[in-house]
Order: C-alpha cells, then structure tokens, then sequence
C-alpha cells in the first residue's frame, strides 16, 4: 500500500514569508516546525503557522505538486491560501493524520 502525500505551506504572518513542504505524515511535520526541532529556512524565519496544506493519494502526486508550486510566481501562492484560508489561520489543528 502506497503512503499518502502531503504538500503544505507555512508562514510567519499574513503575506509573510512562505515556506513550501512536502510530507507523508502532515500532523508529524507541523509539529517539528511548531516547535522548531530542524535547524533550517523554517527555523531562521520563524515559519511556524500552517496556512495551506493539500492531500495525494500517493506521495509520487504530491512531490509533482510541490515542484509545480515551487515554480509559481508568489502572487499566485499568495492567491491559493487566499481563496482557501482568507484569514491566514492556523490549520494545525484542522489535519486528521
């Protein structure tokens, strides 16, 4: 049985910094960010705040989403967690896995 991916995005603040992220266990992930338990770009810049995330049924779907969302201009990333997450919130405690 294949995993399921996951693609994300965090963020600092509302049209903050973006971070885009990859995973097969989103609620794992979101927690190492949270407590910022990787030295990194998220750890440097404080990217704590979930605001976007999306679900694959295989991680292969999901890693062909990143790499397609990593060339978008920022605009349009900022555009997609508008439309769904118009309020910037925290989504943490909105992941099922």
């Amino acid at each position: 049985m294949q995993k399921k991916g996951y693609i994300y995005i965090l963020s600092n603040k509302k049209d903050g910094t973006l971070y885009i992220g990859i995973t097969t266990s989103l609620r794992h992930r979101i927690y190492q960010h949270k407590h910022k338990l990787q030295e990194g770009f998220t750890k440097k810049y404080n990217l704590t705040k979930l605001v976007y995330f999306e679900e694959y049924d295989s991680y292969a779907q999901a890693i062909r989403r990143e790499k397609r969302l990593k060339e978008w201009r920022r605009q349009w990333k900022l555009d997609l967690i508008n439309k769904r997450n118009p309020q910037w919130r925290g989504l943490y405690e909105d992941i099922n896995n």
